[in-house]
C-alpha cells in the first residue's frame, strides 16, 4: 500500500523553525517528485515547495522564499522541508503530496498524499 505520512508539525513562536518529514513506504521516492502543500481554515490549498525526482530542481513559492528548503535523502525514502523565521500566516496543515518525475505547483497534479500535519505560529 502506497503511503505518505508527515511528521515534524506543532506550535512554535513567530520567527522560530520547525522540520517537516515526509517519509513514504510501500514505494520508492526515486522517481517521484514531492511538493508540500498547506491549508489554512477558510483558504484553498497552496503549493508551498516541491523538489523533482531526479535533478534537484525545486520550487518555492514567494510567500516562503528565502525562509524555506525542501530537500530529499532517498536512501531514507524521505523528503524534508525547513522551515525558519515562521510567521503567524505560515499557520496551517501542510500535506506532503507525490507524483512521478516531473515538478507542478498545482495539487491536483500530484496523486498520493499524505495525511497532515498541523503547523501553528503564535505567541
Amino acid at each position: 500500500q502506497l503511503q505518505l505520512v508527515e511528521s515534524g508539525g506543532g506550535l512554535v513562536q513567530p520567527g522560530g523553525s520547525l522540520r517537516l518529514s515526509c517519509a513514504a513506504s510501500g514505494f520508492t521516492l526515486d522517481y517521484y517528485a514531492i511538493g508540500w502543500f498547506r491549508q489554512a481554515p477558510g483558504k484553498e490549498r497552496e503549493g508551498v515547495s516541491c523538489i523533482s525526482s531526479s535533478d534537484g530542481t525545486t520550487y518555492y513559492a514567494d510567500s516562503v522564499k528565502g525562509r524555506f528548503t525542501i530537500s530529499r535523502d532517498n536512501a531514507k525514502n524521505t523528503v524534508y522541508l525547513q522551515m525558519n523565521s515562521l510567521k503567524p500566516e505560515d499557520t496551517a496543515v501542510y500535506y506532503c503530496a507525490a507524483r512521478l518525475f516531473a515538478i507542478r505547483v498545482v495539487a491536483a497534479d500530484y496523486d498520493y498524499w499524505g495525511q497532515g500535519t498541523q503547523v501553528t505560529v503564535s505567541s
